[in-house]
């Protein structure tokens, strides 16, 4: 066996890569790039004035296709900006084991050098599957000490991932690929303070990650040479990213591929507000909690994700998607938990932050220990007749345990679609095509 833990790794991906994809695989890839597109044409909209300021600096136009704006720009800054829309909605896919959303710095990096490249589809899907596959090992090796040590592993294990990805798309050789997987450790960067305050930047984290892989693709592409093992090593990215790190989850243990073990959001908030909102959705679902009736609630899920997600006091819409006790409060006045709920107007509402300070979350045990195996909450309603209402979510919704069904994806997409200036037809049209991915995205690229 080698030594060099950077080359193992390559060998595994391009025995991966030689693998022909299972029709399931193919069609689970599709299912990931159309909720990407749903994911990032609703954030558009969401950012429309900064991006039309970010599009403006930059100034020169391109032809890469910047998603939802009506508008091409260079083949990075479309990146970029793709990367900042997919992210601002928290509507993207994601991998629990690995605290990492592999779906949005990937297919942010990808779309504009496929359509520069004139890539067909089926060899896009194929990069997608590796770069989902690539990112989530990554980060499962390294997770959840690389969190605790304040790093965001989408920004960072993203970028490798959209960096692999590019070149297996573009048919690198082992050499051009080591390059490029180098290039992009060795400039990984984004970390978790991007939480804080009234701080807007963490889908900064993504447009960067997606801008970032194209440059390292850049590199690997040009031959320039990399460091032997860019992995290991006092100054290797597993030493500098992380006290532990887990080996084995570099390399095929008989897991489900990645893009198969992703979940997809159903709720506009952080995914570990989710095990709670869905508990709150249980409670209610037969009756309404008539929120000035409640004396307090109780949750408890495990640690990583009480820090940073059990606050009250709300700094904006960021702020608000990454709080527990906000979702859960707008869950029960509202019945619902998607954009609108997560707007300036709910945030003011009186009665959403006075129910918001009756909620406390805290770490339990029990469910600390059972993740990543379980991604799970328990939420307790007192009422103030002493009525208690209980429920505990072991997967929340969107797991691949308890997925979204065919339908709920499709108007998952088609919802966020209209949201983001498209009209039935044309989410309808994009749907279609992306059905038909692997005969040509080129079509699918201008409806966009």
């Amino acid at each position: 066996m080698q030594d060099n833990l950077t080359d193992r790794f390559i060998e595994e991906l391009e025995v991966f890569g030689k693998t022909p994809l299972e029709p399931n695989t193919v069609a689970q890839a599709k299912n990931c790039f159309l909720d990407y597109l749903g994911a990032t044409l609703a954030g558009s909209r969401m950012i429309q004035e900064k991006g039309d300021q970010m599009l403006s600096f930059f100034e020169a136009e391109g032809q890469s296709k910047v998603i939802g704006f009506a508008k091409r720009a260079g083949l990075m800054n479309a990146a970029f900006i793709n990367g900042v829309s997919s992210h601002v909605a928290e509507l993207d896919d994601g991998v629990i084991s690995g605290i990492i959303h592999p779906g949005s710095p990937i297919i942010s990096a990808m779309l504009p050098v496929a359509e520069s490249k004139r890539i067909d589809g089926l060899s896009f899907l194929k990069a997608l599957v590796i770069g989902y596959e690539a990112s989530v090992r990554i980060a499962e090796s390294i997770q959840p000490n690389h969190k605790l040590n304040g790093y965001h592993a989408t920004a960072t294990c993203g970028s490798i991932g959209a960096a692999i990805a590019i070149s297996t798309m573009l048919g690198y050789s082992r050499d051009q690929l080591k390059s490029s997987i180098s290039a992009a450790c060795i400039s990984a960067a984004g970390t978790l303070k991007a939480l804080e305050d009234e701080s807007q930047l963490k889908p900064y984290n993504v447009g960067y990650a997606a801008l970032n892989a194209i440059a390292a693709s850049s590199m690997g592409y040009s031959g320039f040479n990399p460091p032997n093992d860019v992995f290991q090593g006092n100054r290797g990215f597993f030493t500098m990213m992380s006290e532990r790190f887990d080996e084995s989850a570099l390399f095929n243990n008989g897991n489900k591929l990645a893009v198969e073990r992703v979940y997809v959001k159903p709720y506009a908030a952080c995914r570990y507000c989710h095990p709670s909102i869905d508990a709150v959705f249980n409670i209610t679902k037969d009756k309404r909690v008539d929120p000035t009736q409640i004396e307090s609630i109780n949750i408890r899920t495990y640690k990583w994700a009480v820090e940073g997600h059990d606050h009250t006091e709300i700094k904006g819409i960021s702020s608000a998607k990454m709080s527990i006790p906000y979702s859960v409060a707008v869950a029960i006045i509202d019945g619902k938990a998607g954009l609108d709920q997560f707007s300036n107007s709910m945030i003011e509402n009186s009665q959403v932050k006075e129910l918001s300070k009756k909620i406390s979350v805290h770490s339990d045990q029990k469910l600390t220990a059972e993740f990543p195996s379980k991604s799970a909450a328990s939420l307790e309603i007192v009422l103030r007749d002493g009525t208690v209402l209980k429920d505990e979510v072991d997967n929340p919704k969107g797991e691949p345990v308890n997925p979204l069904n065919e339908n709920e994806l499709l108007e998952k997409f088609k919802s966020l679609a209209v949201y983001g200036g498209k009209n039935e037809k044309e989410a309808h049209s994009i749907i279609k095509y992306n059905q038909n991915l692997e005969e040509d995205i080129s079509i699918l690229m201008e409806l966009l």
